[in-house]
């Protein structure tokens, strides 16, 4: 599974090592930034990993800000796009299984490196599970993306 990460400056340094355990685990990762500390805009990575996925870059993407708030609010403005802030493993599984969640935000300042380890391999071990009442609610966010013109 190929998995496309961005972060801002403040993620920057867990996203460099999650990388490392996604690639040790056999993941290819595909880092779309940033590469340096230096004071960067959430919006922008948001929005390269949320194309990404839209263009099947990759099956899934992880963002990582400082909370997990803003990279969040930023993928989810295009359509298509079901980006959740997961701060625990149970949210992180049940996230894919219920929502098909396709982008995990973390927030580096909010949670441990191993706990969002822990988290980033319960979201990409889960598997939407297809249930008709999960897809009829992924229908309804569907009508309402359409309804209110979101991108893509």
């Amino acid at each position: 599974m190929r998995i496309i990460l961005g972060s801002d400056h403040a993620g920057f340094a867990y996203k460099t090592i999650l990388a490392a355990a996604l690639n040790e685990e056999g993941y290819e990762v595909l880092d779309l930034g940033t590469h340096t500390v230096t004071p960067s805009d959430y919006p922008d990575y948001a929005a390269v990993v949320a194309e990404a996925v839209l263009n099947k870059e990759g099956e899934r993407g992880i963002l990582i800000c400082g909370s997990a708030v803003g990279v969040s609010i930023a993928a989810n403005k295009f359509k298509g796009i079901r980006a959740g802030v997961c701060h625990d493993t149970y949210s992180a599984h049940q996230s894919v299984e219920h929502d098909d969640v396709n982008i995990l935000c973390l927030g580096a300042r909010v949670i441990g490196l191993e706990l969002a380890k822990d988290i980033v391999f319960a979201f990409l071990r889960a598997e939407f599970s297809e249930e008709q009442r999960h897809v009829k609610r992924l229908d309804k966010i569907a009508a309402i993306e359409a309804k209110w013109g979101l991108q893509k």
